[in-house]
């Protein structure tokens, strides 16, 4: 798996999205609630762009008459279709078994830490190749494929 970093996390504050592109693939970050969701920018569908689908919660109903809503903005909506899908997890809400939009590991990482500076065993990498002192001062959203 390879990891590819994306964007400065101060790019996708809670409650906002970003469309990166990782190896060639476009992707979407969601912050819902500080917590980061990375998944294809491809509905399974037709096709539909999913950064401007909605997010939505899971309504659920045990019995007749009785509902209830949990799991507010982790549910994302196609705008074409309004097929539904777990961030968390890509699977459809109507077919979970076979329709699922790809989702993607994703972390936030200090700047140093991705050139070596906290890490003694990354110091002498061969990705070094400035010859002046370069410090990094934000972090990073890394999407790992």
């Amino acid at each position: 798996m390879a990891r590819h970093i994306v964007a400065k996390a101060s790019e996708v504050p809670a409650g906002s999205r970003k469309l990166v592109e990782a190896a060639g693939r476009p992707v979407v970050v969601f912050n819902v609630g500080g917590r980061l969701y990375a998944i294809s920018n491809r509905c399974p569908h037709a096709g539909g762009s999913l950064v401007h689908g909605k997010l939505v919660g899971l309504v659920e109903a045990p019995q007749p008459g009785q509902y209830s809503y949990s799991r507010p903005g982790e549910i994302l909506r196609c705008p074409w279709h309004s097929w539904e899908f777990d961030l968390a997890t890509g699977k459809s809400w109507c077919d979970p078994e076979t329709v699922k939009v790809r989702a993607y590991k994703v972390d936030v990482e200090r700047g140093a830490s991705l050139v070596g500076e906290d890490d003694p065993a990354k110091a002498d990498a061969p990705r070094k190749l400035e010859t002046f002192q370069v410090t990094v001062e934000n972090d990073y959203i890394v999407v790992t494929l």
